[in-house]
C-alpha cells in the first residue's frame, strides 16, 4: 500500500499463540536468558507466580502487522512507545492491532495507536508508533 493510499482510521491485526518453543527461541536470538522466562522454579517466586514470556516477544507482533499488513512491505519502523500492561503467559493467545492515528504528508509519516489484547481482551501492551511510507 502506498503512502498516498493511507487514511485515518485505517485499522489491520494479527493473532498468535505464544508458545514455550517461541520463548526458548526468542531467548536465544535475543540473548535475554532471563529466568523469569525459562525457569518455571524460579518464575514462582516472582510477582507473576510462573513464567512470563518476553515482554519484547510480544511487542514483536506490532512489527509484524506494521510490516506486512499496515502500512506494509517497504515501511519504515522509525520508532515505538511501548508500555507493559500486563504479563503473557506461555497459552496466551495476543491480538497485535495497530491504528492510523496521524498522517505527516510532508515527511510521507504515519503515527500508529498500537495495541495488544489477550484472549480474555485484557491490553498486555499498549503505545504508539511512528512510520515512514513511500
Amino acid at each position: 500500500m502506498k503512502y498516498s493510499e493511507l487514511k485515518l482510521g485505517m485499522k489491520s491485526s494479527i493473532t498468535k499463540t505464544i508458545t514455550e518453543t517461541d520463548v526458548i527461541l526468542y531467548s536465544g536470538v535475543s540473548l535475554d536468558t532471563n529466568p523469569a522466562h525459562l525457569n518455571e522454579e524460579y518464575a514462582k517466586t516472582t510477582m507473576f507466580k510462573k513464567r512470563i514470556a518476553h515482554g519484547m516477544l510480544t511487542a514483536g507482533l506490532i512489527s509484524a502487522v506494521l510490516g506486512t499488513r499496515l502500512p506494509g512491505e517497504g515501511s519504515i519502523y522509525m520508532g515505538q512507545e511501548l508500555k507493559f500492561k500486563a504479563p503473557v503467559y506461555m497459552g496466551d493467545t495476543i491480538t497485535a492491532e495497530v491504528e492510523i492515528i496521524e498522517l505527516i504528508d510532508e515527511k510521507n509519516q504515519i503515527i500508529l495507536k498500537t495495541v495488544c489484547t489477550n484472549q480474555d481482551g485484557k491490553v498486555v501492551i499498549d503505545g504508539t508508533a511512528r512510520i515512514m511510507k513511500k
